[in-house]
């Protein structure tokens, strides 16, 4: 038998409680599907910024390299807006109650894993 086709993971696609909300199994470890962490409008746009760093690297390769920078300084600086809005976002849930239940400390954790993930998908 070929290697490659030994070495390829299956994976299932199921659904959990809620719709938006997708699991992968690869050889029986479930693996949650991660949301992206830009918007589609704001990937697009960072894209097609990236494609326009690139063409001009012909005519001005310095303007280029500093032009990427400051493009990759957007992109850092709106991941960490990202973060921040969601752990104001989990803080709030966090702080509804001072006794938060054992449920609502499974969502912030799932939450909080969801958006470790993420990044490390990087």
């Amino acid at each position: 038998m070929d290697r490659t086709t030994e070495e390829q993971p299956v994976l299932i696609e199921t659904k959990r409680e809620s719709k938006d909300e997708s699991v992968s199994v690869e050889r029986g470890v479930e693996q949650e599907q991660l949301a992206p962490l830009f918007g589609a409008e704001a990937a697009d746009d960072f894209r097609s910024r990236w494609d326009a760093v690139q063409i001009g690297f012909v005519d001005d390769p310095k303007q280029a390299v500093r032009q990427a920078d400051e493009l990759v300084g957007e992109v850092m600086h709106s991941l960490s807006e990202s973060f921040a809005n969601e752990r104001s976002t989990l803080d709030a849930q966090m702080s509804q109650s001072d006794s938060a239940s054992t449920e609502n400390l499974r969502v912030a954790l799932r939450r909080y894993r969801s958006f470790f993930q993420r990044l490390l998908a990087l």
